[in-house]
């Protein structure tokens, strides 16, 4: 995948364009690294670990990470993870898209979710930020809102004690660690969706997708 192409002027393109770009959002360094917020850089490593091949693009944005990817079952794609904090993530975003021509309705953001509890994908072509700071830095940058994302929920605290930052910035609990071990697989294989088979087939499997339904249909194959 040749990473120094000529940059193009983004043009508008249907709902079930194949994804080139999965950005994957979270926090740099090690006090964020285990953090709610960060299920995004998570999401990132599980997709690198399942890629059939991987390596560190030869062009690098300066304010992120930019991998070559070869996923399970052939498609190729760009990773990247924004390593400026959340808020200021649309900065690498732009810089990408702008250098490698890829349209806004070619990429897939990969976020945490409040709004949703864990356990509960949901992708969408476009649409406001939902009060996501990354998402709103990239939404304001691109200059659109037709930017497809896969939002992971989070949940919002349950204890009425505690507060929204201190929920997204806190460490995830043993009980929450069960759960995303099934998530974490499911939002890569959704992504992957994307890049092979574009994002309206990759819409119809996340929006249905369960913990609770995926258990069952794992059950049943080993009857």
């Amino acid at each position: 995948m040749d990473t120094t192409e000529t940059a193009a002027a983004p043009v508008a393109e249907p709902a079930g364009t194949r994804v080139r770009l999965l950005v994957c959002l979270g926090n740099p360094g090690a006090e964020y690294a285990d953090t709610r917020h960060n299920l995004g850089f998570q999401v990132a490593e599980e997709l690198l670990a399942r890629a059939e091949s991987s390596r560190t693009a030869a062009w690098q944005p300066g304010n992120g990470e930019l991998h070559e990817v070869r996923l399970p079952g052939g498609g190729e794609c760009l990773l990247l993870r924004p390593m400026t904090y959340m808020n200021a993530s649309g900065e690498a975003v732009v810089r990408v898209t702008g250098h490698l021509g890829i349209s806004p309705s070619e990429v897939l953001v990969i976020q945490d979710c409040l709004d949703l509890p864990l356990g509960r994908l949901r992708m969408r072509p476009g649409g406001s930020d939902g009060g996501q700071r990354g998402l709103r830095s990239i939404l304001a940058g691109l200059g659109t809102q037709a930017v497809p994302r896969l939002r992971a929920g989070i949940g919002r605290p349950q204890d009425s004690g505690s507060g929204t930052i201190e929920h997204v910035l806190g460490r995830w609990t043993s009980d929450e660690r069960t759960l995303l071990a099934r998530v974490l697989p499911a939002a890569a294989e959704m992504a992957e969706l994307a890049v092979a088979q574009g994002l309206d087939a990759a819409m119809r499997r996340c929006n249905v997708w369960s913990p609770d339904r995926d258990h069952a249909e794992e059950q049943g194959e080993r009857r």
